[in-house]
This record gives C-alpha cells, structure tokens and sequence, in this order.
C-alpha cells in the first residue's frame, strides 16, 4: 500500500496536460459490447478505474490491448453473459454492462455494484428503465438477473437525473425494436460522449446534450472508434492546487465550457484566469482568496466531484464559505481529515461551513474515498510541514499519476510505499 510525503507551502509553477477523462471512459467501453468488431478509444486514462473494467470486460470475452493511452476492445468472441461479484464489487461503474449485454443477448446477471465507500447510491434507476424497455429484474443472491427475449421502445422519464441510468438506458435502447424517449437524462459530457460513440456505430439518436433524447432502434451496430474527452475533475483540481498554493499555473485542457460552472467560482474567488488556445492559465501569485459558497448540481452546475476539492480551498480563504452537495448528502468524509490539518470545517447534514485563513499545519491523514484523497493533498500541498496521505489507492482509481503532475509544477511530493492503513 503507498502513501504520499508532501513538503507543502510551496508555489506551484509551470505547466501541465490533462489526462482522459474516467468517467466517461467507463461509459464508452462497455458500450463496445453492443457490437461485434474491433473498437478503438484514444486519450483513456492509465487509472486503476480503467483496468478494473478492463478486466471485466476480458472476463466476459472481450479482447483487449491498451498501452495507457490507446485501448483497442474487440467484441468478436463475448463467451461470458455473467458480471461477478468479484470483479463488479471494487467499481460501480460495472453496471455498466447491464444494458449493452441485455441489448445484444437478451440476458445479463450483474453482481449488485460496490465502488466508493460513501452512499447511499441505489440503481433502482437503471433497473425501472430495462423494465420499461421489456426487460424481466429478479434480484437472486446478490445479483441482477434481466431477460427480455426482445426489448421494444419505451418511454424512460427518470424522476432524478442520473448520469449511469442515462448511460445503461442509452445503450439498452440503442438495440431494441421501435423508438424510445428518454426524459430528464443527463446532460453530462460524459453522456454526450456517449452519445457521439453510439452514433458513430450506428445508433440513431437525436437531442444531444439535451434532457430529452430520442432513440430509433436498430437491429445491428457496428465497431467504431472514439476519442475521450478530457477529464474535468482533474482539471479542476490541478488549478485549485495552483491557487491554494498562490501559484502560476498552465493547464491544457480545450473543453473548457465542460468546466465553467468551476472556472466561474474560481474567478469570484479573486485569482485571476485567462485562456490561450486550449490552455487555461491561472494566475493567484498576488491574489488574496476570497470566500465563496458553492453548491453542487447537476451539469452544468458545480459538479459534486469537486466539492471535497472546494472545501479544501476555502480553507485558506478569508473569511467563512458554505459548501452545499446537494447530490450526495453524506460525501463529507474528508472534513474531520482537513480538520486534522488545521481546518476548521463543521459539518451539518448536507453542508459544510468552512471558517477560512486556517494557518494549514502538516499531519499525517487518511483517504475514504477518491475526491476525498484529492482534498487532502491539496490540504498538505498548502499546508507548512509535512503531511502524509495514507490510502492513496482510492486516489489512484481516477488520477493518472497525479504526483507526478504535480512535481512538474514544483511540488515537494513522494510516493513511498508502506505498511500504514
């Protein structure tokens, strides 16, 4: 097990590429299942997320190459209808192939999903919407078993939006016979991504990036290849490590509408950004951080993926900020770790108020989950003294080598194994 050793209060400095989005990632590759071919995918991230599908995927027959950039997943001999527990327990994202094998073969048994240790995340979503599509659920020891000798158009309007029930919806009625209407999806890139995938199959689909897309099905699809979009959540982070550390900071990252919601509390925050090309640049070596409330929603509102990150930030701003998630009501692991730091975060229900200007002080702190993982090396990167990061194998699911990054802006951070949990 690794743990990060940061020597923080120090500037960061220079520039920096993004990687691939994992998000989206795991929506494409599973839709791979839908035909019968090679299929190629540029700009996936070399996440522990993207082998854990991988893996899955070979289990299920899928034949795949990847070489942390360019994957290569050819659907010719699927042998497997049955997703494990063993494999779909470390990721959520394993749902995933529900839709796309139910599609194809008119069957799929897939261990109830695991992931994160934060929830509750039900799927009742994805469920109700196979259901709507003709499909039979029975949920036997631990598993979702779905039949459907043919699945037919459907009208799908979910109650909440959800970006892995739009994805598993999408990809189930892609297949089936007549039109479908989905309303209230998601909106997300990764969705649109998705979409563009599909598209690019075959698939018949109207609407993008709307909530309400129409689907005409069709009775095969083809291999295609798709480019990844780039990953938002670490773009974010990497400039709030910039700011926290009142650097100077150069991220390539062209897809910056999918970030604005982030990009706009940044600015009310008092650093300063500007925008060259498919760069961001932020600039806070003279800004004195102001507080600002953030509350998350759905895209293109503040993602919840950044609001662990945000807390962090409003730690060394002046003056107290509140920090709302209204999608995930209990995803504040990360406060009594900031706190350990200095912070001084209280926790009521769904918020979180941060009294700013802590003097950050290093600790050694502990992981829960990815985006907490995140938090708090942007705390120890703030924070004078050494903090140790224990746990980082959460924060190695969704960031490629995120050390790395940041010791090519002028980070003091290590990555040393060890026997701590």
């Amino acid at each position: 097990m690794d743990k990060f050793v940061i020597n923080g209060g120090k500037a960061l400095n220079g520039s920096v590429k993004v990687s691939g989005a994992k998000n989206s990632s795991l929506a494409i590759m599973p839709a791979a299942l839908l035909n019968n071919g090679l299929n190629s995918f540029t700009n996936i991230p070399e996440v522990n997320d993207i082998y854990t599908m991988i893996k899955l995927l070979n289990f299920l027959g899928v034949e795949s190459e990847f070489d942390g950039s360019n994957l290569k997943l050819d659907t010719t001999n699927i042998s497997e209808l049955t997703a494990p527990y063993e494999h779909v327990k470390k990721m959520r994202a394993s749902v995933y192939v529900l839709g796309p094998l139910l599609a194809r073969y008119g069957f799929a048994k897939v261990s109830m999903p695991g992931g994160c240790a934060w929830g509750p995340r039900p799927i009742n979503l994805h469920l109700e919407a196979m259901e709507k599509l003709g499909a039979e659920i029975l949920l036997e020891q631990g598993y979702i078993v779905a039949k459907a000798k043919k699945l037919h158009g459907a009208k799908i309007h979910f109650d909440v939006s959800s970006v892995g029930a739009t994805g598993n919806a999408l990809m189930a009625a892609v297949l089936a016979e007549g039109s479908s209407v989905i309303t209230n999806a998601a909106i997300e890139p990764e969705i649109t991504a998705l979409v563009k995938y599909l598209a690019g199959m075959g698939a018949k689909i109207s609407g993008v990036g709307t909530s309400t897309l129409e689907i005409e099905g069709v009775k095969e699809l083809s291999p295609a290849k798709a480019d990844n979009i780039y990953d938002r959540i670490e773009a974010g982070t990497l400039l709030i490590a910039g700011a926290m550390t009142h650097g100077k900071v150069s991220i390539y990252y062209p897809e910056q509408d999918n970030l604005s919601a982030v990009l706009t509390k940044l600015e009310d925050s008092g650093v300063k950004l500007s925008y060259n090309d498919n760069n961001i640049l932020l600039d806070a070596t003279d800004s004195e951080i102001k507080n600002v409330d953030v509350t998350t929603a759905i895209f293109p509102g503040f993602p919840t993926d950044m609001q662990a990150q945000w807390t962090a930030y409003m730690c060394v701003a002046n003056g107290a900020s509140t920090i709302t998630d209204n999608i995930y009501f209990d995803r504040f692991k990360h406060v009594p770790e900031l706190n350990r730091l200095g912070a001084d975060i209280e926790n009521i229900k769904n918020s979180s108020i941060v009294r700013g200007s802590a003097k950050l002080k290093g600790a050694k702190v502990m992981s829960t989950d990815l985006r907490a993982s995140a938090s708090l090396v942007l705390g120890g990167l703030a924070a004078k003294g050494t903090t140790e990061v224990l746990r980082i194998y959460h924060l190695d699911r969704g960031y490629q080598r995120i050390e790395e990054k940041l010791r090519s802006l002028g980070a003091d951070i290590e990555r040393i194994q060890t026997k701590e949990y």
